[in-house]
């Protein structure tokens, strides 16, 4: 009995032609300000800081992102109305892009917004050469209302979801 077999040579160079482009997800910032401290900032100061946040910056993921979004929750069960202003930051304190979200006083639906980067979006270059995050939030309203809601608090939350080319 004869047993034959057909085998192509092996072509190992396709690993070239591979792509691999994951979707890392994280959380970049959260900030609490519960009115009582509203009602005792000055009303043009309620916040104002800087965040580093040098992870966009990072050699790893500045050279191999390739896309993504930022996005930016806020919740208010305060009687205040805010503004909030978001900042991207590069390494000498330039402002790189700005947002500017409002704030309406409770009872408000949360508040979403998603900021694109790349193709679809602003310039990636944005999130390449951010290293910090500067957020300041004015207060709108008076200083002396209270919510009648329990623990009456701004809440700002933000996420990043970006894919980045590993090869």
């Amino acid at each position: 009995m004869m047993i034959l077999s057909c085998i192509e040579d092996q072509d190992f160079g396709q690993y070239d032609e591979i792509s691999v482009t994951p979707t890392v997800e994280g959380s970049m910032l959260y900030i609490e300000a519960p009115e009582y401290l509203i009602n005792q900032s000055d009303p043009s100061d309620v916040i104002s800081r800087n965040f580093n946040f040098e992870a966009f910056s990072n050699d790893l993921f500045a050279e191999r992102v390739i896309d993504g979004t930022i996005t930016y929750i806020i919740e208010n069960t305060t009687s205040k109305e805010l503004r909030v202003i978001a900042e991207l930051l590069d390494d000498n304190g330039n402002v790189l892009d700005t947002e500017i979200l409002p704030v309406d006083p409770a009872p408000m639906t949360e508040y979403q917004r998603d900021i694109f980067y790349g193709s679809s979006g602003k310039s990636i270059d944005i999130i390449k050469n951010t290293s910090s995050i500067r957020v300041t939030a004015t207060n709108l309203g008076d200083t002396t209302s209270t919510s009648d809601l329990p623990e009456p608090k701004v809440v700002l939350k933000s996420s990043g979801k970006f894919r980045v080319r590993l090869k």
